[in-house]
Protein backbone atom coordinates (compact mmCIF):
# COMPACT_ATOMS: atom_id res chain seq x y z
CA UNK A 1 0.00 0.00 0.00
CA UNK A 2 1.43 3.38 -0.93
CA UNK A 3 1.53 6.47 1.30
CA UNK A 4 -1.53 8.13 -0.25
CA UNK A 5 -3.71 5.02 0.13
CA UNK A 6 -2.54 4.67 3.74
CA UNK A 7 -3.52 8.29 4.45
CA UNK A 8 -6.91 7.77 2.78
CA UNK A 9 -7.55 4.70 4.93
CA UNK A 10 -6.63 6.55 8.13
CA UNK A 11 -8.74 9.58 7.21
CA UNK A 12 -11.64 7.28 6.30
CA UNK A 13 -11.77 6.08 9.93
CA UNK A 14 -12.65 9.58 11.15
CA UNK A 15 -16.30 10.24 12.07
CA UNK A 16 -18.21 11.71 9.16
CA UNK A 17 -15.63 10.66 6.58
CA UNK A 18 -16.09 7.55 4.52
CA UNK A 19 -13.68 6.29 1.87
CA UNK A 20 -14.91 8.69 -0.82
CA UNK A 21 -14.85 11.76 1.44
CA UNK A 22 -11.42 10.77 2.73
CA UNK A 23 -10.13 10.44 -0.85
CA UNK A 24 -11.43 13.94 -1.68
CA UNK A 25 -9.90 15.39 1.49
CA UNK A 26 -6.51 13.80 0.78
CA UNK A 27 -6.54 15.04 -2.82
CA UNK A 28 -7.35 18.54 -1.60
CA UNK A 29 -4.53 18.38 0.96
CA UNK A 30 -2.10 17.22 -1.73
CA UNK A 31 -3.09 20.09 -4.04
CA UNK A 32 -2.60 22.62 -1.23
CA UNK A 33 0.53 21.21 0.41
CA UNK A 34 1.97 24.50 1.62
CA UNK A 35 -1.31 26.12 2.68
CA UNK A 36 -3.03 23.07 4.24
CA UNK A 37 -0.98 19.88 4.45
CA UNK A 38 2.12 21.26 6.17
CA UNK A 39 0.16 23.31 8.75
CA UNK A 40 -2.04 20.25 9.41
CA UNK A 41 1.01 18.07 10.02
CA UNK A 42 2.39 20.67 12.44
CA UNK A 43 -0.93 21.05 14.27
CA UNK A 44 -1.34 17.26 14.61
CA UNK A 45 2.19 16.99 16.03
CA UNK A 46 1.51 19.79 18.52
CA UNK A 47 -1.75 18.21 19.66
CA UNK A 48 -0.15 14.80 20.00
CA UNK A 49 2.75 16.16 22.02
CA UNK A 50 0.97 18.71 24.21
CA UNK A 51 -2.72 17.98 24.72
CA UNK A 52 -3.70 15.81 27.66
CA UNK A 53 -6.78 14.87 29.65
CA UNK A 54 -7.53 17.09 32.64
CA UNK A 55 -7.16 15.05 35.82
CA UNK A 56 -9.98 17.00 37.47
CA UNK A 57 -12.80 17.16 34.93
CA UNK A 58 -11.73 15.06 31.92
CA UNK A 59 -11.55 17.94 29.41
CA UNK A 60 -8.76 18.07 26.82
CA UNK A 61 -6.24 20.89 27.18
CA UNK A 62 -2.52 21.62 27.05
CA UNK A 63 -2.47 22.03 30.84
CA UNK A 64 -3.61 19.88 33.74
CA UNK A 65 -5.80 21.09 35.34
CA UNK A 66 -7.43 22.58 32.25
CA UNK A 67 -8.22 26.26 31.71
CA UNK A 68 -11.84 25.77 32.80
CA UNK A 69 -10.84 24.11 36.08
CA UNK A 70 -8.23 26.84 36.75
CA UNK A 71 -10.68 29.69 36.05
CA UNK A 72 -11.35 31.35 39.42
CA UNK A 73 -14.40 33.09 37.93
CA UNK A 74 -16.24 29.79 37.56
CA UNK A 75 -18.88 28.78 40.09
CA UNK A 76 -17.45 25.73 41.87
CA UNK A 77 -20.82 25.01 43.48
CA UNK A 78 -22.28 24.01 40.09
CA UNK A 79 -21.10 20.85 38.34
CA UNK A 80 -22.33 19.95 34.86
CA UNK A 81 -21.96 16.25 34.03
CA UNK A 82 -21.52 15.43 30.33
CA UNK A 83 -20.88 12.19 28.48
CA UNK A 84 -17.98 13.33 26.28
CA UNK A 85 -15.61 16.24 25.73
CA UNK A 86 -17.59 17.21 22.61
CA UNK A 87 -20.62 17.83 24.82
CA UNK A 88 -18.53 20.06 27.10
CA UNK A 89 -17.31 22.03 24.09
CA UNK A 90 -20.89 22.42 22.82
CA UNK A 91 -21.99 23.90 26.15
CA UNK A 92 -18.95 26.17 26.25
CA UNK A 93 -19.73 27.36 22.73
CA UNK A 94 -23.05 28.87 23.85
CA UNK A 95 -21.26 30.76 26.63
CA UNK A 96 -24.07 30.81 29.21
CA UNK A 97 -22.88 28.20 31.72
CA UNK A 98 -20.23 29.46 34.16
CA UNK A 99 -19.83 26.48 36.47
CA UNK A 100 -17.48 23.52 36.33
CA UNK A 101 -17.72 20.24 34.40
CA UNK A 102 -17.26 16.52 34.79
CA UNK A 103 -16.76 14.30 31.71
CA UNK A 104 -17.96 10.72 32.20
CA UNK A 105 -16.25 9.30 29.12
CA UNK A 106 -19.47 7.84 27.70
CA UNK A 107 -22.82 6.55 28.93
CA UNK A 108 -23.98 3.28 30.42
CA UNK A 109 -24.77 0.75 27.70
CA UNK A 110 -25.53 -2.89 28.40
CA UNK A 111 -25.33 -3.70 24.67
CA UNK A 112 -21.83 -2.25 24.40
CA UNK A 113 -20.67 -3.67 27.72
CA UNK A 114 -20.22 -0.26 29.32
CA UNK A 115 -20.96 -0.35 33.02
CA UNK A 116 -20.30 2.12 35.84
CA UNK A 117 -16.71 0.85 36.18
CA UNK A 118 -15.87 1.96 32.62
CA UNK A 119 -17.05 5.53 33.25
CA UNK A 120 -15.67 8.31 35.42
CA UNK A 121 -18.37 7.91 38.07
CA UNK A 122 -16.16 7.27 41.13
CA UNK A 123 -14.21 10.53 40.54
CA UNK A 124 -17.55 12.36 40.19
CA UNK A 125 -18.69 11.06 43.57
CA UNK A 126 -15.35 12.08 45.11
CA UNK A 127 -15.82 15.61 43.74
CA UNK A 128 -19.17 16.06 45.49
CA UNK A 129 -18.19 14.37 48.79
CA UNK A 130 -16.71 17.47 50.41
CA UNK A 131 -19.99 19.41 50.16
CA UNK A 132 -18.69 22.30 48.04
CA UNK A 133 -20.92 21.30 45.10
CA UNK A 134 -24.53 22.40 45.63
CA UNK A 135 -26.01 21.48 42.22
CA UNK A 136 -25.24 18.77 39.70
CA UNK A 137 -26.65 19.27 36.21
CA UNK A 138 -27.01 16.02 34.28
CA UNK A 139 -26.43 17.18 30.69
CA UNK A 140 -26.76 13.79 29.05
CA UNK A 141 -28.38 12.93 25.74
CA UNK A 142 -32.07 12.14 25.44
CA UNK A 143 -31.25 8.60 24.29
CA UNK A 144 -32.19 5.47 26.22
CA UNK A 145 -28.56 5.05 27.34
CA UNK A 146 -28.24 8.75 28.24
CA UNK A 147 -31.40 8.67 30.34
CA UNK A 148 -30.40 5.37 31.98
CA UNK A 149 -27.10 6.99 32.94
CA UNK A 150 -28.88 10.09 34.27
CA UNK A 151 -31.18 7.98 36.47
CA UNK A 152 -28.23 5.90 37.73
CA UNK A 153 -26.27 9.05 38.60
CA UNK A 154 -29.27 10.68 40.29
CA UNK A 155 -29.60 7.61 42.52
CA UNK A 156 -25.88 7.62 43.36
CA UNK A 157 -25.89 11.40 44.06
CA UNK A 158 -29.02 11.36 46.24
CA UNK A 159 -27.17 10.82 49.57
CA UNK A 160 -25.08 13.98 49.08
CA UNK A 161 -28.01 16.36 49.74
CA UNK A 162 -27.55 18.54 46.67
CA UNK A 163 -29.81 19.79 43.91
CA UNK A 164 -29.87 17.49 40.89
CA UNK A 165 -31.22 18.84 37.62
CA UNK A 166 -31.16 17.88 33.97
CA UNK A 167 -31.37 19.71 30.69
CA UNK A 168 -34.85 20.36 29.36
CA UNK A 169 -36.12 18.08 26.61
CA UNK A 170 -38.74 18.84 24.02
CA UNK A 171 -39.44 21.01 21.02
CA UNK A 172 -36.26 22.67 19.70
CA UNK A 173 -36.25 26.38 18.91
CA UNK A 174 -37.46 26.73 15.34
CA UNK A 175 -38.84 23.20 15.33
CA UNK A 176 -42.16 22.45 13.68
CA UNK A 177 -44.35 19.91 15.44
CA UNK A 178 -45.15 18.01 12.26
CA UNK A 179 -41.46 17.13 11.76
CA UNK A 180 -40.67 15.99 15.31
CA UNK A 181 -40.52 12.36 16.35
CA UNK A 182 -43.09 10.97 18.77
CA UNK A 183 -40.65 10.69 21.67
CA UNK A 184 -39.74 14.37 21.44
CA UNK A 185 -43.40 15.39 21.30
CA UNK A 186 -44.28 13.19 24.29
CA UNK A 187 -41.42 14.66 26.33
CA UNK A 188 -42.34 18.21 25.31
CA UNK A 189 -45.94 17.65 26.42
CA UNK A 190 -44.88 16.14 29.76
CA UNK A 191 -42.37 18.93 30.46
CA UNK A 192 -44.68 21.77 29.46
CA UNK A 193 -44.33 25.04 31.39
CA UNK A 194 -46.78 27.67 32.52
CA UNK A 195 -47.04 30.50 29.98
Amino acid sequence: MNEIEKLIQIMGRLPGLGPRSARRAVLHLMKKREALLQPLIGALGDVSANVRTCGTCGNLDATDPCAICRDAGRDGAMLCVVADVGDLWALERIGTYKGRYHVLGGVLSALDGIGPEQLSIAPLLRRVEDGSVREVILALGATVDGQTTAHYLADRLQPFNLAISRLAHGVPVGGELDYLDDGTLIQAMKARQKF
